[in-house]
């Protein structure tokens, strides 16, 4: 009994998780296509190894001494890394200095 509760807790938490990795996804995407920057805060090395068109890139450790570079945009930037991680740092960096942003999570999940 007890472990069936654990696994239908699991499996809730599971669909609710992927439930809102799709809303994001679905969000950076409409900004995307609204013409808005795109952000990969990765190292660059592997933004060299792959990333999404028309991306720039300035690595999370950089992105304080870089923060000019995205305060001119008029809309939302959609900040991308591997994961989610790193982009979710970027963002609290970016709100921190009055730039609109939405994690968008990994850029292998824009379209």
């Amino acid at each position: 009994m007890e472990y069936t509760v654990i696994i239908i807790l699991i499996l809730i938490l599971g669909f609710l998780f992927t439930k809102r990795l799709n809303y994001k996804s679905k969000k950076a995407n409409q900004l995307i296509v609204d013409n808005s920057t795109v952000l990969d805060v990765r190292s660059v090395l592997e933004f060299n190894r792959g990333h999404f068109k028309n991306s720039i890139n300035i690595p999370l450790d950089l992105l304080s001494k870089n923060i000019d570079i995205l305060k001119k945009e008029s809309k939302p930037v959609v900040v991308v890394c591997s994961h989610g991680i790193r982009a979710a740092s970027a963002c609290t960096i970016l709100k921190k200095n009055q730039i609109d942003c939405i994690n968008g999570g990994s850029w292998n999940n824009l379209k």
